[in-house]
């Protein structure tokens, strides 16, 4: 249950299937088997405050679709516990009363059991709702567990992120599994340069399947002509960066990163630790020795920024990322691969590991893009509110289902997070 490359992987929209329930049982089982691995008492620490219990994401998702769905929809649908609407609303003040975020660890009852009870009591309900869809809202209703769906997807990476964290509090460093995929024995290819005219290019979502309410509408940007590195920043890149006392030149720092590394001691990404002359990493299969030739993962936007200051560099913009992989398939080391952790990779004809290993900062603040229109009711919390104070990053990353990613998806977290899988690449004019 626990091997993720051995669960299913048809995750195709609903507009290419016409099973939905199929689609929305298969969604289903990969949060269940990302969480199997765990102990009972895995599922309920709170490691810091933007980690939630793995308890919480399990009971969340499933709250989405009796929010949004079962309640407005499902004829004579009754809640198995009427007090999970607030325990579990994340953040849609239109719709409730959102329980405190940092608070999440406190909520030891519900317990792990009754979660998994409320996860059976959505399903089956959904179940019978899409089992016999009416016919008036049944484009609403179609629409909305896509959306459900792909906001679980969201949490079977943000689950990923926090196991990680939390288990990483522990001194015994326990391995979420021990069972991952092996990474490939490959050396990192020399930094080189694809370029890129400029002008004038669309970018953004306009065409068919799914994309989320951020990622539109498709527009116009002018573009300068640039230069994008080959491959993302890897292990051994950083670690010339930090020999070369990169974290103690504040001159290479913005000063938000300067007075932030400075107050919380940062001298090296996340769950890195130096063992007599070898570093090591944290990873989901536990401590390892660092793999020089993966990419560098679990750095801030404000390592990222140094990081290409150092090496005369920039971060592109997500416009210059974009065009650069919309002529890609989003295809590489994610969530299905089984490794979860970067990993190196062959090079190819143009940038290589555009997709999957790390999230890449931008150089790109999370704004809307012109005509951006959120949509209607709470739904339209989903995104829009948290357009302030954050940053783009494009990609996704070895935690991320292959499916869910495309190349106009806008992720997007403060500067100073790292906690998720969150690498860079270069950019610079030419």
């Amino acid at each position: 249950m626990g091997n993720l490359a051995e669960q299913p992987t048809e995750q195709s929209t609903l507009a290419e299937t016409d099973c939905p329930l199929r689609q929305f049982a298969q969604v289903r089982a990969t949060t269940e088997a990302i969480c199997a691995p765990l102990q009972t008492e895995d599922h309920v620490i709170q490691s810091m405050p933007d980690v939630s219990p793995p308890k919480w994401h399990l009971a969340h998702v499933s709250w989405f679709f009796e929010a949004f769905l079962l309640k407005p929809f499902l004829s004579g649908y009754r809640p198995l516990d009427p007090a999970y609407d607030h325990l579990f609303n994340s953040y849609y003040e239109t719709h409730g009363t959102p329980f405190p975020r940092a608070s999440r660890g406190l909520i030891s009852r519900p317990g792990v059991a009754d979660v998994y009870r409320f996860r059976q009591h959505v399903d089956q309900a959904m179940g019978e709702l899409l089992s016999n869809l009416p016919a008036r809202h049944a484009a609403e209703i179609l629409r909305r567990v896509e959306l459900g769906l792909q906001h679980e997807q969201q949490h079977q990476e943000l689950l990923l992120m926090d196991i990680k964290h939390i288990l990483a509090q522990n001194p015994l460093q326990p391995a979420y599994r021990t069972d991952l995929r092996k990474a490939p024995k490959l050396s990192s290819e020399a930094l080189q340069w694809h370029h890129y005219h400029g002008g004038i290019h669309s970018i953004g979502h306009g065409g068919e399947g799914f994309a989320f309410d951020c990622e539109t509408p498709r527009h116009r940007q002018f573009v300068e002509d640039y230069q994008l590195a080959s491959r993302p920043v890897s292990n051994r890149d950083y670690l010339s960066f930090m020999v070369d006392g990169g974290y103690a030149r504040s001159e290479l720092w913005l000063s938000d990163g300067w007075a932030h590394i400075r107050q919380h001691g940062w001298n090296a990404p996340l769950y890195w630790s130096r063992h007599e002359d070898t570093w090591h990493e944290m990873t989901l299969g536990g401590p390892r020795p660092l793999d020089l030739d993966a990419p560098v993962c679990h750095i801030s936007f404000y390592e990222a920024d140094a990081y290409a200051r150092w090496a005369g560099a920039r971060l592109p913009t997500e416009a210059e990322w974009e065009l650069a992989a919309c002529n890609q398939q989003p295809e590489g080391n994610f969530l299905e691969s089984d490794h979860l952790q970067p990993v190196a990779a062959e090079s190819g004809e143009g940038p290589s590991q555009l997709f999957g290993d790390v999230w890449e900062w931008t150089a790109s603040a999370y704004r809307p893009y012109p005509g951006f229109r959120p949509l209607e009711g709470s739904l339209g919390e989903y995104n829009g509110k948290f357009m302030s104070g954050q940053m783009v990053l494009r990609g996704g990353c070895c935690a991320t289902p292959q499916r869910h990613i495309r190349a106009t998806y806008r992720n997007f977290f403060q500067p100073a997070m790292r906690w998720q899988f969150a690498g860079l690449r270069l950019a610079r004019e030419f």
